[in-house]
């Protein structure tokens, strides 16, 4: 079962988690490949989305928005757009969009950058959002601070927190068809609440927010000898020791001499689990987006309209009379019809 460990290290300004996601990554998997799914991606495809969705798990685990966290990457390679959903309660979903062959044990920059353009997008959808309130969007190139294209996941969303929250941040992740697990460590805010969430809900300094708990972050970057420490054990941890040994094996291996406190796992109903937030009113509003004309042209070329999704491989059918419903419907609202197909 998916499981999410958060611990602290007693007496330290050093936080960490560490995801696994079995039943949850196989699922999206399975979904996939199945007979409503688009087909199974290619295995270094599965391999970035597996560490997309436990990266996202542990990004929403540390923040604990309320919404959607959802992670992007996207770029001039075969992987047009790769996306990975985190809600708050942990449900997740994930999907890639690939156009062309995809080599053999691909880098994150064949994969999604060859001309060094890639981007990766953090984006934070509050659930309830207030009249006229923006969900929070930062955006980072998938290169470091020499314009070097950068190999790995890790890296890039490293260099996105430490811009976003200017914090130090270490990330350990791995995939492969049966787990998509990952660890994180970070140190702890020297003051304030000026974290990705709270960007979010209060604007950055530039947008007339407190500057002062910034820059006293940024001085401590790098800094603190006991997360440079605990960072460097984390780094240690091998690929296939995250994919095949359980959390307490891990922890027990990378931080032995250290005051570890654990708190209880989220696991189950608790814990990350796959869920998609498709629905066929979102498909009937979608289709309402295209506009009359449009719709009568795919009914006159088709005789209906399929419509699957991207994340879960449900297909929604309409018929032209479910169509002309749409367009009809009182109030602006899409008719509720249960078939799916």
């Amino acid at each position: 079962m998916s499981e999410l460990h958060r611990f602290i290290f007693d007496g330290l300004p050093v936080r960490g988690m560490v995801v696994r996601l079995t039943d949850a990554w196989q699922e999206i998997l399975r979904r996939r490949a199945g007979p409503t799914g688009a087909g199974a991606h290619p295995q270094a495809v599965r391999e970035l989305l597996g560490e997309m969705a436990a990266a996202g798990v542990l990004m929403q685990g540390n923040i604990k928005f309320n919404g959607a966290l959802v992670l992007q990457i996207f770029g001039d390679g075969p992987v047009k757009v790769a996306v990975a959903e985190v809600q708050s309660d942990l449900s997740l979903r994930a999907t890639a969009t690939v156009v062309g062959g995809v080599p053999a044990g691909a880098s994150l920059s064949q994969l999604v950058n060859r001309g060094n353009q890639g981007r990766c997008a953090i984006t934070l959808d509050p659930q309830d959002r207030l009249p006229g309130q923006q969900a929070y969007q930062g955006v980072v190139p998938l290169f470091g601070d020499r314009h070097e294209p950068l190999e790995r996941l890790s890296e890039v969303l490293e260099h996105y927190m430490l811009q976003s929250e200017q914090l130090d941040t270490t990330l350990v992740l791995a995939a492969d068809d049966r787990v998509a697990a990952g660890l994180l460590i970070q140190r702890l805010p020297v003051q304030g609440q000026n974290n990705l969430a709270g960007i979010g809900a209060q604007g950055s300094a530039d947008a007339g927010g407190d500057a002062g708990g910034d820059v006293s972050r940024e001085d401590c970057i790098g800094l603190d000898e006991h997360y440079n420490r605990i960072s460097v054990l984390a780094r240690s941890l091998q690929r296939e020791e995250l994919l095949t040994l359980d959390v307490d094996t891990i922890l027990r291996r990378l931080f032995w001499e250290e005051p570890l406190l654990r708190f209880e796992p989220q696991v189950g109903d608790h814990g990350p689990r796959f869920a998609c937030s498709c629905s066929r009113e979102r498909v009937a509003r979608m289709i309402r987006g295209l506009g009359q004309a449009e719709a009568e042209g795919i009914l006159a070329e088709r005789g209906h309209i399929e419509v699957g999704c991207d994340f879960c491989g449900q297909q929604y059918h309409f018929d032209p009379v479910d169509a002309a419903q749409i367009f009809s419907a009182p109030g602006g609202q899409p008719p509720v019809n249960p078939q799916v197909h």
